[in-house]
């Protein structure tokens, strides 16, 4: 398995970076169908397949849920948003990442978890709770946010994993893909939720 810091690495260059891609792929969310070791089926969430290529040496990470008691001051973490309440953004799901991969991402932009959510990759400054759930002061370069977590908001974190967890049935999210001159698509890394979770992000 990878070790934290080679984790970090392949994750913060095949989810966040900002090098050029040959033809960028929009966002890949689904669950297995087939994974031949070379290719992956993937129906997506409007029912539709994609197969793209992974070769023999993808990067896989797992994701798994995490205790709300570990959102907290000084974490870096990134919430997926849609829409406002009484001043602040609210989660959709939060990602607490790894201290390893502090600074991936960082930032305040558009995402596309749902129609007109955005995606804030931050450190915890300060939270506090009220009867809505969880305020979390989050502060990244150049900007600020509050985001509201409302209690049962999927919290999750990232571990360890490799090709054995590509498995039929289990859901999986491609943040990075690319469409190649012949039209067949290739990924370097993949997210895969084990134990059966669904990737919230």
């Amino acid at each position: 398995m990878l070790s934290s810091r080679a984790l970090a690495a392949s994750v913060l260059f095949c989810f966040f970076s900002s090098a050029m891609a040959q033809a960028p792929v929009p966002r890949i969310r689904g669950a297995i169908e087939k994974f031949d070791g070379g290719t992956l089926t993937i129906k997506q969430r409007d029912g539709s397949p994609i197969t793209v290529k992974v070769g023999d040496r993808v990067g896989v990470t797992g994701v798994v849920a995490a205790p709300m008691s570990d959102v907290r001051a000084g974490k870096f973490v990134g919430a997926a948003t849609l829409g406002s309440k009484d001043g602040a953004l609210v989660a959709l799901e939060v990602l607490i990442f790894p201290d390893a991969m502090r600074g991936a991402g960082e930032g305040h932009y558009a995402w596309d978890l749902k129609p007109d959510s955005m995606m804030t990759n931050a450190n915890i400054e300060g939270l506090v709770s009220d009867a809505n759930g969880r305020r979390l002061m989050l502060r990244y370069k150049g900007g600020e946010q509050t985001v509201l977590v409302p209690d049962g908001t999927p919290v999750v974190t990232f571990v360890d994993a490799d090709a054995s967890a590509l498995k039929p049935g289990a859901h999986v999210f491609i943040s990075r893909a690319t469409r190649e001159a012949d039209g067949s698509i290739t990924v370097a890394r993949v997210a895969v939720g084990l134990d059966g979770l669904v990737p919230p992000m």
